[in-house]
């Protein structure tokens, strides 16, 4: 079976670019969610700080948004549907609401999420640099290519260090703003640029992702590989096997052969 980083001299790289563009998309679509997981993402914190704005009440705003998270994790258990992108939320706000409570600090529901992002940037330049781009890790499985990117397909490679590298400044930036906010103004403002900044920059990244990937190298379906692997290596036994039932009997018969010569002799 061919080893996932074992350098190969030819790969089949004549996909059709529009195949390529909406498997892309679709890839994408599935690692972050879509539109749904995005809205899904938003309305805990929108509801923090539109209750917050209105009463002061940190419980009241804190509680509201947790039930909330819950009940879009049972909405989407409902539907028989995927929940890793509603079970995230519900742990994000679920640590905003510790941070805020233990605190006695509206912003500190905002800290766990900022401290998140800060931690996501950092990742994403550091395995660039490394050599090994967290987009890649992310997106490899769901490509079905791995980590064949890694030396087998250099140019998909490069495309997902563009991509992170492209990840890993936006959030930088978008910590740039949050940062200082979080010291210098209140839980309102603070709140509601957090909102503002929540789709945008996600939107920008996503997009510049597909903008890589769609360009690149058709990626390397490790999976199918293993399966013909697998199939190969069956029909081998069992074409030994075969030959081994037909080499018995000839066997057979010549043991049978000499012993009538010999008693004949």
């Amino acid at each position: 079976m061919t080893s996932l980083d074992k350098p190969t001299q030819d790969t089949d790289q004549t996909t059709d670019p529009h195949d390529a563009r909406a498997v892309t998309e679709a890839a994408l679509f599935e690692a972050f969610g879509g539109v749904r997981g995005m809205v899904e993402t938003v309305l805990p914190g929108l509801l923090f700080v539109a209750i917050f704005t209105v009463n002061k009440n940190l419980h009241m705003a804190a509680i509201a948004a947790l039930a909330l998270s819950l009940i879009l994790v049972v909405v989407r258990l409902a539907m028989k549907d995927t929940v890793k992108h509603a079970f995230s939320g519900v742990f994000g706000v679920a640590f905003g609401v510790v941070f805020a409570m233990f605190t006695g600090n509206a912003k500190d529901f905002y800290l766990p999420g900022m401290l998140y992002t800060l931690g996501m940037a950092l990742a994403y330049i550091v395995t660039t640099l490394a050599g090994v781009p967290l987009m890649g890790l992310i997106l490899g499985p769901v490509f079905k290519e791995n980590l064949s990117w890694r030396t087998r397909n250099p140019g998909r490679k490069k495309a997902y260090a563009k991509a992170s590298w492209a990840w890993g400044l936006i959030l930088l930036a978008k910590c740039a703003i949050l940062f200082p906010l979080y010291w210098w103004a209140d839980t309102a403002q603070l709140g509601w640029v957090l909102v503002i900044l929540k789709i945008p920059p996600f939107l920008l990244a996503v997009w510049l992702t597909w903008v890589f990937l769609a360009k690149a190298p058709a990626p390397i379906d490790v999976f199918a590989e293993m399966e013909a692997a697998e199939k190969a290596e069956m029909a081998e036994k069992a074409e030994m096997a075969e030959e081994e039932r037909g080499a018995a009997p000839a066997a057979e018969s010549g043991e049978t052969t000499g012993g009538r010569h010999r008693r004949q002799a």
